[in-house]
């Protein structure tokens, strides 16, 4: 994501230097909010955890709740950039489901704090927490919608799929990449790839 636009109105950096300086901000109240939470984390942590003096927060921010909610937005939009590489060069879009789970809970296990962060934004922050799983839903309907069209998913792909396909990753990413890293993500990925293909119904049961 480009984090220039994570600034407060009228306070986007122009110069590569200022550039990185919000992105090490924005890293910063990353650590410190994923650590203490919204409530207990200070605007002197986060410069502190930044290496940068208290006056140069004020420089790209108005407030705590304006990184806050730039980080936000910030961690959703590494998910997507992190993600969508490895859709776009699947083979089909079951494989392109499991590439896409393979990578969300490898980023989920380098940035642990992410869910604590999102979740916190339920309350801090209702508008950018909706925004997260809407988008993220609206991206999802629309990927599973063209490859029913172009007939690799069964027709009827709906804003249901989307949301069940978005919730099970969503729990899978806590349970393996949070609570427990140690599961092998790829063995993961394929039992996923293995369902979303197969459904967990035997052969012949009602709804198959």
């Amino acid at each position: 994501m480009n984090a220039t636009r994570a600034a407060s109105s009228g306070k986007e950096p122009r110069t590569e230097r200022g550039r990185r300086t919000l992105r090490a901000l924005l890293d910063a109240a990353a650590e410190e909010f994923g650590d203490k939470g919204f409530h207990e984390g200070s605007i002197s942590g986060i410069t502190r955890r930044a290496g940068v003096a208290l006056g140069t927060f004020y420089t790209y921010f108005d407030s705590k709740d304006a990184i806050f909610r730039a980080l936000v937005r910030d961690m959703s939009g590494q998910v997507r950039d992190t993600v969508a590489p490895a859709l776009r060069s699947a083979g089909d879009q079951i494989a392109a489901e499991r590439a896409g789970l393979l990578e969300f809970v490898r980023f989920v296990r380098a940035h642990k704090e992410i869910y604590r962060i999102i979740d916190e934004a339920e309350f801090v922050d209702p508008e950018s927490f909706r925004a997260h799983y809407a988008n993220t839903a609206d991206r999802i309907k629309a990927r599973l919608q063209a490859a029913s069209e172009r007939g690799e998913l069964r027709s009827g792909m709906s804003e249901v799929h989307a949301w069940a396909i978005m919730g099970m990753n969503v729990f899978l990413g806590l349970r393996f990449g949070v609570w427990d890293d140690s599961e092998d993500a790829e063995r993961i990925a394929d039992q996923v790839a293995q369902l979303l293909a197969c459904g967990i119904g035997v052969e012949g049961s009602q709804g198959s």
